[in-house]
């Protein structure tokens, strides 16, 4: 009688894990009030720990405050010797409406469309997606007995959405140790597909805007409501919210903006004039929904977001606040906050609540080329581009540790997506194949990096 010998389990790859991953992340609500309110990380980061430790890893949980958790892991490379890379998502999400959504916004569920499936929810644009495929590929890696090229400093950060204060860059001033070594980062807001005159373009962030949140503070003198009152606070306030919130920025095309709009316009044969804006605004238009992120780096940005004084209708406070979110370009940082004390006024002051520096790095390198690599083995003849990033990464926080940053979560995507759209909205959506088609170009990346 011949013995039957069980046969093993195939060993699950990367592609297979990552939709059950995301989902499973999508489900904790990490919502970041930027208050170091709400129900924080930490559910979250005990699942990476599992995820990390079931495949014989062993990584580190730390707590800056309680329930604001994240989670590191260093993984050891092939050359040693090798400066090492920072591989970094973050576990928090902005706060989601629940009914602004038509779908259950922690519920993760997945639906077919015309175009293939798609998982809805809160973070899977920003950032779980891209979470979700670092322990996918990290996790298949592993299981393999493979190591990455060198050393990579895998994390998952609290508190990316209100800045990093309670994540990265609590790391960074704390545990500075757990980032010996590394000179170079990937984190999220990069390596996306766009559609660019008929022909497929990959996005990469070599560039970030700097981050001025600030508030305006006007002092008045306090009195009846009926009376003459040359000294009101709120006068004051509102005139200067009023000038910076309507201020007419110049165009000013930093070195990688200028590298994308040319590269636009050989993809699409518009001409490149910077002197003319009716030549800008249609490069820029030609990159479709991204257009919404790229309008935004061909020029500082000031937008008044938040306004607060008085008590009562028939009294005049004596003082007044405001809160404008100012993003300003790289090498314009400077320059852009004179403008905002000029335009405040003598009688308006203007206070930091949280400032990070603007990044701009070249759009070449080892690591770069490495990168367009990868891309091109999943997706042969695509254009890789740089770009500018409206918004601010935990790459800000690693730069004080003189780590250079990169917006790298590659997704292929379809034209009929609004991916860049999605960022902080409604309806969050990512499709399950460009989660594959990420797991294959980040393990290829992992491996040559």
């Amino acid at each position: 009688m011949t013995e039957t010998v069980p046969t093993a389990a195939p060993v699950p790859t990367a592609a297979d894990e990552v939709i059950r991953i995301c989902q499973e992340l999508i489900r904790f609500d990490t919502s970041n009030y930027g208050d170091n309110e709400g129900p924080g990380e930490r559910a979250a980061a005990e699942y990476v720990m599992e995820l990390l430790h079931e495949v014989g890893l062993q990584p580190e949980l730390f707590e800056s405050s309680p329930g604001r958790a994240s989670v590191v892991v260093r993984l050891e490379g092939q050359d040693r010797s090798r400066p090492a890379l920072v591989l970094h998502g973050h576990l928090d999400v902005v706060p989601a409406a629940k009914d602004d959504w038509s779908v259950d916004p922690f519920g993760a569920e997945v639906t077919d469309g015309p175009t293939g499936s798609l998982i809805w929810g809160r973070g899977a644009v920003d950032m779980k997606d891209m979470d979700a495929m670092i322990l996918a590929v990290v996790r298949q890696m592993v299981r393999e007995g493979r190591r990455p090229a060198r050393d990579v400093v895998v994390a998952f950060f609290a508190d990316e959405e209100a800045g990093g204060v309670y994540g990265a860059r609590w790391a960074v001033d704390h545990r500075p140790d757990l980032f010996e070594g590394a000179t170079e980062a990937i984190s999220e807001v990069g390596g996306y597909s766009v559609e660019v005159g008929g022909k497929r373009a990959y996005l990469l962030q070599t560039a970030e805007k700097g981050i001025a949140w600030l508030r305006l503070i006007a002092d008045g003198r306090a009195g009846h409501g009926s009376q003459v009152n040359e000294e009101n606070a709120v006068t004051e306030l509102a005139a200067a919210v009023a000038r910076i919130g309507q201020h007419a920025w110049p165009t000013t095309i930093t070195p990688t903006v200028d590298a994308l709009l040319r590269g636009v316009g050989d993809l699409t044969g518009l001409p490149v004039d910077y002197e003319d804006p009716a030549t800008i605004d249609a490069l820029v238009a030609a990159l479709g929904p991204v257009a919404k992120f790229v309008g935004a780096t061909v020029r500082n940005t000031s937008n008044p977001t938040q306004l607060a004084s008085g008590y009562k209708a028939n009294v005049i406070p004596g003082r007044a606040e405001a809160t404008v979110d100012v993003r300003l370009l790289p090498g314009h940082e400077e320059a852009g906050m004179a403008t905002l004390r000029e335009l405040a006024g003598p009688r308006v002051r203007i206070e930091p609540i949280h400032l990070d520096t603007a990044l701009e790095v070249p759009f070449g390198g080892s690591l770069v080329d490495a990168m367009v690599a990868a891309i091109d083995a999943e997706d042969p003849g695509a254009t890789v581009l740089p770009y500018t990033l409206s918004g601010g990464t935990d790459n800000k926080s690693l730069h004080r540790l003189g780590i250079t940053g990169y917006g790298f979560a590659p997704l292929q995507l379809t034209n009929d997506l609004d991916f860049a759209g999605m960022f902080h909205g409604v309806d969050e959506r990512v499709p399950t194949e460009a989660l594959k088609f990420g797991t294959r170009v980040l393990d290829r990346l992992l491996a040559t990096c």
